[in-house]
């Protein structure tokens, strides 16, 4: 599904991201590990065009989309989440969501002005799919609230449910569950593989481990820009050098 090959990105004389390569195949959870300054983030950002591939290449299903403009990567049916919140905060939940459908919507400037149908059209359809889509995480409720007025767990669902509106084929989430209690780690979990019953592909960075090992299909392990291991959950919990670099040796008894 997607094809990372040899992609390097340099800040001033620093490698954040060194000749890095790794395949994510179609319908899988496929998450991205490593210390804090690994360069995952940096990867995210290169793969959806925030920052420029200074050399290597990214394919998406076989076309080459490398430095491909954040809007028109959507378009490609690639949407992501951040690290820190970028949530409307004057808007509502709804609104917010509503965002995610730009792409499908009548946006005629004239048309706007004056009210036209396809206007109204566009804003019943796209009002009744995002409830539905919060009705699938329990936000329903919070439809009408302004985001600023809600928690940071709260928050981080939405932000994952607007991805979704845009009905994206991969889905790149920047440690969804990071500052989450446990109840609401576990209803994001599950929501991803919800997710990607429904053939999506997902791109994970997160340092919850549990999490982690609980719903990946394969790990990639980042060390200083590099490729430092992968495989399977149990490969990779198991692999010395990912123990040493990252894990500790506490991985191997559940600590």
């Amino acid at each position: 599904m997607l094809q990372v090959s040899h992609v390097t990105k340099k800040f001033g004389g620093v490698k954040a991201v060194d000749d890095f390569s790794f395949n994510v195949k179609k319908g899988t959870i496929h998450s991205i590990i490593g210390p804090n300054g690994a360069g995952k983030t940096t990867l995210v950002n290169m793969i959806t065009g925030v920052y420029k591939v200074d050399s290597g290449t990214v394919f998406l299903d076989g076309s080459d989309i490398t430095n491909l403009a954040t809007n028109k990567l959507v378009h490609r049916g690639v949407c992501r989440t951040f690290q820190h919140l970028e949530i409307c905060g004057n808007l509502t939940v709804i609104e917010n969501v509503m965002l995610g459908f730009d792409k499908y919507m009548d946006k005629n400037i004239l048309r706007s002005c004056f009210r036209a149908s396809s206007i109204l059209e566009d804003e019943k359809r796209y009002f009744k799919r995002g409830m539905h889509l919060l009705d699938l995480i329990g936000l329903a409720d919070f439809a009408d609230f302004e985001a600023k007025n809600l928690s940071y767990g709260i928050l981080k669902k939405l932000e994952i449910i607007r991805a979704l509106a845009t009905s994206p084929e991969v889905m790149l989430l920047d440690e969804p569950v990071a500052g989450l209690n446990p109840k609401e780690t576990q209803e994001v979990s599950e929501l991803i593989k919800t997710v990607v019953a429904d053939e999506l592909t997902v791109i994970l960075v997160e340092h919850d481990m549990k999490m982690i090992m609980q719903i990946s299909d394969h790990i990639t392990v980042m060390n200083f820009g590099q490729k430092l291991a992968e495989g399977t959950p149990s490969e990779i919990v198991n692999n010395e050098e990912v123990i040493k670099a990252y894990l500790g040796s506490g991985a191997l008894n559940g600590k």
